[in-house]
């Protein structure tokens, strides 16, 4: 037990110490429109395609579980974190690549690319009708990106000890996995990732008993046996492009997407946070939501993180800098 508690404490400890090294308003003297200008180039993006919102949120969440909030997963390379297997689909490069120049024509070698990256997660869910957060800056970016390393991102497949584990290795609770996961209101994922779940879930053709029988009838229709694979569908049926609390509603009513997300309500420990954000007056209304998915990304957006002397401001998001 002691070992235990010593493990979690420092755990904390060495959350809490890199948000102390990180904090809101870094740049207001180095580079004053650096947020600015990471959120009108979002906007501009996102007014075109919604579904860029989900898609920066995806690249950030994916950046911090390998080797922390660093960047690492926007290098380039055929070894690189943006080619392992768990990283397929990953998309919004070409975003953070424009704050990124538009930044550097302004203020040279100043911001780096993690920061640009939680920023613009941040403002992703803001404009999606989500709640918004003071994201506090000073990441550096990392120079290692291993596709070797990615190994440890949560799977769709994931049972949920599985999935706990992964995060407490983070140094995140059950609590902010269910928080952090509800990011789903307005993702999207391909066919093939759930597909076996409609057709063959036991290997004998039956579906998994968990998917409510309507849904499931939906489901097939969206995603045929045999059919694109590569074909698109939102997390969130409802509203696919509201950040709101309808994801986990769909969770507790059977009709979540992806078998992690759906395991949620089979585990008591996390059935009971799915119950508080969709259940209650305050559930229904989105007000517990908005007001945890913020701290659960302020947390998540600490992990590991590269500041004072480590790493180094790439000067192009996609390569390291060359010295």
């Amino acid at each position: 037990m002691g070992d235990l508690w010593l493990g979690s404490l420092t755990i904390f400890l060495t959350i809490m110490g890199s948000q102390g090294q990180l904090k809101t308003g870094f740049y207001s003297s180095s580079c004053p429109n650096a947020e600015a200008t990471v959120r009108s180039t979002v906007q501009s993006y996102f007014n075109k395609d919604p579904t860029i919102a989900p898609a920066l949120l995806r690249l950030h969440f994916h950046d911090c579980f390998v080797q922390g909030c660093d960047g690492s997963v926007l290098i380039a390379g055929s070894s690189a974190e943006r080619n392992a297997l768990p990283n397929t689909g990953l998309r919004g490069f070409e975003v953070i690549e424009d704050a990124k120049s538009q930044l550097e024509a302004k203020c040279p070698g100043v911001v780096s690319c993690a920061d640009i990256l939680a920023l613009a997660a941040r403002d992703a869910v803001d404009l999606s009708d989500g709640p918004s957060w003071s994201v506090a800056t000073g990441r550096r970016d990392g120079r290692v990106s291993l596709s070797s390393q990615a190994s440890n991102l949560p799977s769709p497949l994931d049972p949920i000890s599985v999935q706990r584990k992964k995060f407490s290795d983070k140094g995140l609770d059950d609590h902010d996995l269910v928080t952090l996961v509800g990011a789903h209101t307005i993702g999207q994922t391909e066919c093939r990732f759930f597909s076996y779940r409609l057709y063959n879930f036991t290997t004998t053709g039956n579906s998994d008993p968990t998917i409510d029988q309507d849904f499931l009838g939906q489901l097939k229709a969206l995603c045929p046996n045999k059919g694109d694979g590569l074909k698109r569908v939102s997390l969130d049926i409802d509203s696919p492009t509201k950040f709101d609390v309808s994801f986990f509603k769909n969770v507790r009513d059977g009709n979540a997407i992806l078998e992690s997300d759906q395991r949620l309500w089979g585990d008591p420990a996390t059935q009971s946070i799915v119950q508080n954000y969709a259940g209650n007056i305050r559930g229904l209304l989105g007000l517990r939501f908005n007001y945890e998915f913020p701290k659960a990304m302020v947390k998540l957006s600490s992990v590991e993180v590269k500041t004072g002397t480590q790493g180094e401001i790439r000067k192009v998001c996609s390569k390291v800098n060359l010295y």
